[in-house]
């Protein structure tokens, strides 16, 4: 039985979960299994929008891991956590749905040092590969200004567009356990001074110093700036 001292905070909770919704389902699709392929399509007409705009994706995501046990602090997560934690996974599900669409190999790659995942680094890498970097760099700047989850889910869909069209992937599991962070008080300047750090940590392996790979989303002292508005 699981106790407070051993139980998973909440946001690693949802990275758990949405890596092994994802894990599995990616690898059923990459092998063309028909009942992978429906969920996908199902999920992704959820991509920018609020679970309660989608009913038709109730049940599909198995989100009982959210529910078990007790939290660190030895308490049953509350209503605020669940939903909180709920909707990470709707958005970085759906997205990954999104992202994912005809696309012949894994759209959702977890973080390597030699192989960054986050978003800030995917960003930057997309700035290198598109000849329109002025246009994705405001794109990036919107999302981390972003006044809530909706806001922020649907300036997210229209990056991950951009990211789709050049085969570049993202470790949707941290950014589902970065969603959840962001709906805490202080928590989305967090994730945005993380997302800048990405960004700026990217090295492109052409040699390329115009375009900044640790990738490691970790926290940076900057203000809500391109640096950290990945």
């Amino acid at each position: 039985m699981t106790t407070a001292t051993d139980a998973k905070p909440m946001a690693e909770r949802v990275k758990d979960l949405v890596a092994d919704e994802i894990g599995l389902l990616q690898r059923e699709l990459l092998r063309d299994n028909p009942r992978a392929v429906a969920t996908l399509a199902r999920l992704r007409r959820g991509a920018g929008k609020q679970p309660h705009q989608v009913p038709d994706l109730l049940g599909l995501i198995d989100t009982g891991p959210l529910y078990d046990d007790k939290a660190s602090d030895g308490r049953p997560p509350g209503e605020q956590a669940l939903t909180r934690a709920e909707d990470a996974v709707h958005v970085a599900m759906t997205l990954w749905a999104l992202h994912q669409q005809s696309r012949g190999t894994g759209m959702h790659r977890p973080h390597r040092t030699d192989a960054p995942g986050g978003l800030g680094a995917a960003v930057r890498r997309l700035m290198a590969e598109r000849d329109a970097g002025d246009a994705v760099l405001k794109r990036f700047v919107r999302i981390g200004t972003a006044p809530d989850l909706p806001v922020l889910a649907r300036r997210l869909r229209e990056i991950v567009l951009l990211l789709r069209d050049e085969d570049i992937p993202l470790d949707y599991a941290l950014l589902a356990r970065q969603l959840y962070q962001w709906q805490w008080p202080g928590g989305s300047e967090t994730v945005r001074r993380a997302w800048g750090r990405s960004f700026h940590a990217y090295r492109d392996p052409k040699g390329d110093r115009s375009a900044d790979a640790d990738g490691t989303d970790n926290p940076s002292d900057s203000d809500t700036t391109s640096k950290d508005a990945s």
